[in-house]
């Protein structure tokens, strides 16, 4: 059977990726002063060993002040290149390409993990005694409570201090060997507050109009692409709505797309949400397949490659939005945590038998050698229950 574009190679510069297939990132917030671990090696490792083409690590801090919890990864020092290495090294050992989310969370910073609530951090509500919160920044003290009373307000001498966090973060991205960047411009974290209307209140030359919000987060974009090597691809992930007619909407994305497009980035990530919305407004319903929309306008009207995520659970509906050229990569997530080997079991829905050449060999070898044996077992039971009804 040919290949489906699920599983037709793609190349990003001289990035090729052996099929559509990408694993957002997602966050274990379970990093000890933000380095990774074993548990993030077996983590992202196993989803090379199920077939995926890309691996994102998870949301990435800048700096410490710039996580979302204390468990949070970060690349803020040399020291912390060495364990991502390991993840790269292993990922790369099984032919997908690895990449990672540079992030900020500005003033949703120094917060409890989900499973402890959520809340802000403080020494008595955290399950980890010694674990103490930290002064956050944010985009400016919002008129709508989206920003933390407590959060400083940035200067603009903080903006060229985080663009320069951004930058020597990028150069340890690479040291570590990832092959594709993500900056992280969506879900409310700090470059996503300079975009919203909702969150960005300053008076300055980085707040008010569309072009003035998107400053800083098209400064950060241009300073990261010019250290971030030009054979590497740059991804920048975006919320495309902050919700339904509410604050940041999908005519902005496709402004914001055609700048980043200036600016050398390859592929745009279509998520959505992340602000507090006005009582009155809700979020983009979860539907699946609920950002496809804002990808597919997104590619149509700017000409940038982007990525479709959002409950995308089966490799036909996957097919669908490439076969519709509404996307050009499929991420998933929360499917890929339920089952690892997403990509590989979607071979086999799409490809039959041919599918098993996508599985690792350590594991496709025999789990092939065991789909034949229990084919033959059931045409065996069925001669026998034909046999019987004759008689």
């Amino acid at each position: 059977m040919d290949k489906t574009l699920l599983w037709s190679p793609i190349k990003f510069r001289t990035v090729e990726l052996k099929n559509r297939v990408v694993i957002s990132p997602m966050c274990m917030y379970s990093a000890q002063e933000g380095m990774a671990d074993d548990l993030h090696l077996v983590h992202l490792g196993r989803f090379a060993l199920g077939g995926a083409g890309l691996v994102f690590v998870e949301a990435t801090a800048v700096s410490a002040q710039g996580r979302i919890t204390p468990g949070c990864l970060g690349l803020w020092s040399d020291e912390q290149v060495a364990p991502l290495k390991r993840i790269t090294d292993f990922v790369h050992r099984f032919d997908a390409a690895v990449g990672i989310q540079l992030s900020h969370s500005g003033d949703k910073g120094a917060s409890q993990r989900p499973w402890e609530g959520g809340g802000p951090l403080s020494a008595s509500e955290s399950a980890h005694a010694v674990e103490q919160g930290w002064a956050t920044v944010g985009v400016s003290v919002s008129e709508e409570g989206n920003t933390a009373s407590d959060a400083q307000p940035l200067t603009e001498a903080d903006l060229h201090q985080i663009i320069s966090e951004f930058v020597a973060s990028t150069e340890r991205a690479n040291a570590a060997g990832f092959d594709v960047l993500e900056l992280h411009c969506a879900h409310g974290y700090l470059l996503h507050s300079f975009l919203s209307p909702l969150s960005n209140h300053r008076l300055d030359r980085f707040g008010g109009s569309l072009e003035n919000r998107m400053r800083f987060p098209l400064e950060v974009v241009e300073a990261v692409r010019k250290v971030w090597p030009a054979s590497k691809p740059l991804f920048v992930r975006i919320s495309s709505v902050d919700g339904l007619d509410a604050g940041w909407g999908v005519e902005d994305s496709v402004s914001f797309a055609t700048e980043l497009r200036k600016l050398g980035v390859d592929a745009v990530d279509c998520s959505s949400g992340g602000m507090v919305l006005p009582k009155d407004k809700q979020l983009v319903g979860r539907t699946p397949g609920y950002h496809v929309p804002y990808a597919r306008r997104i590619r149509e009207e700017v000409g940038v490659r982007t990525v479709a995520v959002g409950l995308i659970r089966d490799p036909s509906h996957a097919q669908q939005v490439l076969d519709d050229e509404s996307a050009d990569l499929i991420a998933i997530a929360r499917e890929a945590l339920f089952n690892p080997n997403w990509a590989s079991h979607a071979a086999l829905f799409e490809q039959g038998n041919s599918g098993w050449e996508a599985w690792v060999e350590q594991h496709g070898w025999w789990l092939k050698r065991r789909a034949r044996q229990q084919d033959e077992s059931f045409e065996h039971l069925g001669a026998i229950a034909r046999s019987t009804s004759k008689d």
